[in-house]
């Protein structure tokens, strides 16, 4: 199996959503403190993103890497980044600094997994 750019792309994502996912799921109560969130926030972020990077690895790692799954992966990390945006201004929560820095930056992160799962499907498409 080749590395490509998607497949890089893709890997890349499941690395950050699964560490990502495990710091908020098992530090949720930790890091209520420090960002502000509610402990049930990211305990269930957290969770929804182990499944996620599992996913995502899966179609990062199989023979053909398949479009559609791609297409998923990249909605998916959309709706993330804009629904992180939406909580911020949404006044359901009321973050630290630090916490309107966290989910400012893992927004930006995810949209721009999106944009290089984006870019790495037209590379495929191109040399195909």
């Amino acid at each position: 199996m080749q590395l490509s750019f998607l497949r890089f792309a893709l890997l890349a994502d499941a690395a950050a959503s699964g560490a990502t996912g495990l710091l908020a799921f098992a530090g949720a109560g930790f890091l209520t403190g420090l960002l502000g969130l509610p402990t049930q926030l990211l305990v269930y972020a957290g969770f929804s993103l182990l499944p996620y990077a599992a996913i995502v690895a899966y179609a990062g790692t199989r023979p053909t890497v398949s479009r559609p799954a791609v297409w998923a992966i990249i909605a998916y990390n959309a709706l993330w980044a804009l629904d992180s945006i939406v909580l911020l201004v949404s006044g359901f929560v009321a973050p630290t600094a630090l916490g309107y820095a966290f989910v400012i930056f893992q927004a930006a992160v995810v949209a721009g997994f999106a944009g290089l799962q984006v870019i790495g499907l037209r590379k495929e498409a191109v040399a195909a």
